[in-house]
């Protein structure tokens, strides 16, 4: 969603490539050597790379093209998109100059680009790249109707609860690994005289709650059913969802859980959930995903000493891991954008990305050791062990008037939740005519 914080919110991205005027610089066949060791393959083609990423991301981001200059003697231009991708690349698309190359924030986007045959199928040393890195879950997300579209090259982790280390260390609180001791932790907290949980369900920052729900129902439900729930396969009166917000009502539906009650949670946002957590010290713990750090970072808490994480405990026998992320197409059949795509998708890239921080790799060839600190480390290696597992954020892969919404659909209905953690059943009948009407 945009609204998912430092990470998730700065990661969206268009890449362009320019394929320069010189001879052969508009080859339409990918060279599988272009990033080759050492080579200069690409010398004379230049490729503009236009990002949302601004700052410290988009150094690191210009660190990722250097090196590729450097291997493939291409020469590479940044470009900002601005704030919304879809709107920057749709008049190039109607002017019929596309990029060559763009990376889009949501899977969706690649469906409905490649529907509208504004995208190039990736080439097949592309592909080999991608089995060779990836597991087939994530290609399968760059696929559509069995081509394969595009490549995750940068993830944002949300399977992760934030925690004050003194508030559990006052009471003697361990970080819990299933849905039993977390609730039962939650509990000693209170009773220990701090309230838990900081819950960010504001308007405009209720995509944590399809968090939430996301990581309780991969959990119970498994796999395979958080596909079929993200495709509208199921129902949302299914008793599979039933069951997920019985266990999120045991903390969204007590007062004490809850700094302010349903009624602050309502009107609260995400980043003062996450401040009021650590600068304020409000609550023991708050939901955020990695990109939470950031916030942290603008309050006294030092990560990894006052601010920690830990794996979003289990509801059900598989470990929930969820991912956001950022999807490299190509909208040019050239040599530049194969290549740029080929070298994002490669463990090298990955690692030179890994090294500048911020950044997570969906690579399983992406060593933890080649991040710079002990949370991204830890995370990395809770997203590998999950294996074939892992899933993208089911929320970004359904109609934005959905799962992507302030004020309606699943966002709203899971607020209306929180306001009245008594009525599931009225929730579940308000998620599946959303659902039903937005999928038509």
């Amino acid at each position: 969603m945009q609204a998912r914080g430092f990470w998730a919110t700065a990661v969206t991205a268009g890449l362009l490539v320019a394929t320069a005027a010189c001879g052969g610089s508009d080859d339409k066949t990918s060279d599988s050597s272009s990033s080759g060791a050492g080579g200069q393959e690409l010398k004379g083609v230049t490729i503009e790379v236009a990002a949302k990423w601004t700052g410290v991301e988009q150094q690191n981001f210009q660190k990722v093209l250097s090196a590729f200059e450097k291997k493939t003697g291409a020469k590479v231009n940044y470009a900002s998109t601005g704030e919304n991708t879809d709107a920057y690349l749709g008049p190039r698309l109607q002017a019929h100059q596309p990029p060559d190359v763009a990376i889009l924030p949501q899977p969706g986007l690649v469906a409905q680009y490649a529907k509208k045959n504004d995208l190039k199928p990736l080439s097949p040393d592309v592909t080999a790249t991608i089995d060779a890195n990836y597991t087939p879950y994530w290609k399968q997300l760059g696929s559509v109707d069995g081509k394969a579209y595009g490549v995750l090259v940068k993830a944002a982790y949300k399977s992760i609860i934030w925690y004050r280390t003194k508030a559990f260390d006052d009471a003697g609180v361990q970080p819990p690994a299933d849905w039993a001791s977390f609730t039962k932790a939650a509990q000693t907290l209170s009773d220990a005289g701090s309230t838990p949980f900081e819950l960010a369900a504001g308007s405009g920052d209720s995509w944590t709650l399809t968090d939430w729900f996301e990581n309780v129902y991969l959990s119970q439900a498994g796999p395979d059913m958080y596909d079929k729930l993200t495709k509208h396969e199921i129902k949302w009166t299914d008793p599979s969802v039933t069951k997920a917000l019985q266990a999120l009502v045991q903390i969204w539906g007590k007062s004490n859980m809850i700094a302010g009650g349903s009624a602050g949670a309502l009107q609260q946002k995400f980043d003062a959930s996450v401040t009021d957590t650590f600068g304020k010290n409000k609550a023991a713990m708050v939901y955020g995903g990695d990109f939470a750090a950031a916030n942290i970072g603008t309050t006294s808490a030092k990560v990894g000493t006052d601010a920690k994480v830990f794996a979003f405990p289990k509801a059900g026998t598989t470990t929930p891991a969820v991912l956001g992320g950022d999807t490299a197409v190509a909208m040019k059949d050239s040599k530049g954008a194969m290549a740029l795509i080929k070298y994002l998708a490669s463990p090298e890239a990955g690692t030179v990305w890994a090294k500048g921080g911020g950044y997570i790799s969906p690579s399983k060839n992406v060593k933890p050791d080649a991040y710079p600190d002990a949370l991204t480390k830890q995370l990395v290696s809770q997203l590998q062990a999950a294996g074939d597992s892992a899933r993208y954020d089911m929320s970004d892969q359904t109609p934005a008037a959905f799962g992507g919404t302030p004020g309606q659909g699943e966002w709203e209905d899971l607020r209306a939740l929180v306001k009245n953690p008594g009525d599931i059943k009225g929730a579940q009948a308000k998620l599946e005519s959303d659902a039903a009407k937005a999928f038509k």
